[in-house]
């Protein structure tokens, strides 16, 4: 069976503007279940001048779409951020942290809670959770879950009372390596995620992954049918050789970043050198 490959924004828009399919899949990963979920897509186009990184003209317009759902669980109102990133890129981790701070300071993302008989405004819990299209430098765990705990430290027992204050100001992470999704199927979890797993991409375009539906289980056939029919959207098609031709663009930027910061190295360390000289001669 074919599907569409929802590494691509456009297809995990596609997929996760149905209810059923975004509470599956987020519930999944946070190991939570759902009662009611608001998915909340928003798309940005930014135009960056080719000329002012690299030699070439043009304008490169930056497509991207920021996914965020609301969620609501047995333990109350939380805000979750998906990041889907395909390629490895410098800025990353700065785009990553801005969106955190934005999400943190929006006065969207808070509640009024009721402490000492006195409402107070308070920040509903946040999770992140991030799609990578590339590997982490030391992890080779597909699925890795950053969850905290509360210890008293004098005592090094748990505190299993949640407070506020704390909930507003950290919050849980989970960060999917899909190059790490092979062909291993150990627990539900890595069944429903190898849907991204790339080595099943039919080539020579990456838009279409093969899989075999009695792979999966029942519960999983609904999305498996959501992607299924993506496969056969001309605009879905369309909106994905566009992503495609923006990485590229994206990745020769990038390059002649690298180039040109590597050539500034050469000139600095030139530099120093000559300077050395210069003193070595001045106290001769």
């Amino acid at each position: 069976m074919q599907i569409a490959n929802p590494i691509y924004d456009v297809v995990f828009k596609y997929m996760m503007e149905d209810a059923k399919v975004a509470k599956l899949l987020i519930s999944s990963i946070i190991s939570e279940e759902i009662e009611e979920l608001k998915f909340r897509p928003q798309e940005f186009a930014t135009e960056i001048e080719k000329e002012s990184i690299s030699n070439k003209p043009g304008i490169l317009t930056v497509y991207r779409i920021d996914f965020t759902a609301s969620i609501k669980t047995k333990e109350g109102l939380k805000n979750v951020i998906i990041e889907i990133q395909k390629a490895k890129f410098a800025t990353d981790i700065m785009r990553f942290r801005r969106y955190l701070g934005e999400q943190y300071a929006n006065s969207d993302n808070t509640q009024t809670i009721t402490v000492n008989n006195a409402p107070r405004k308070s920040g509903i819990p946040l999770i992140s959770i991030y799609f990578l299209g590339h590997q982490l430098d030391h992890t080779d765990a597909g699925v890795v879950g950053v969850k905290r705990c509360y210890t008293d430290l004098i005592t090094g027992k748990p505190i299993k009372t949640k407070e506020s204050f704390i909930e507003s100001l950290t919050h849980d992470s989970y960060i999917i390596q899909i190059p790490k999704l092979t062909q291993k199927r150990r627990n539900e979890l890595e069944i429903l995620l190898s849907v991204f797993d790339q080595s099943s991409r039919v080539e020579p375009y990456h838009h279409i992954l093969n899989i075999r539906e009695d792979d999966y289980p029942k519960k999983y056939s609904h999305l498996i049918r959501r992607l299924q029919k993506a496969v056969s959207d001309s605009e879905m098609k369309k909106r994905m050789d566009f992503e495609d031709g923006m990485l590229d663009d994206l990745k020769e930027m990038q390059r002649s970043i690298d180039s040109l910061e590597q050539k500034t190295k050469i000139i600095s360390e030139e530099n120093t050198e000559l300077k050395r000289r210069l003193a070595e001669l001045d106290s001769a």
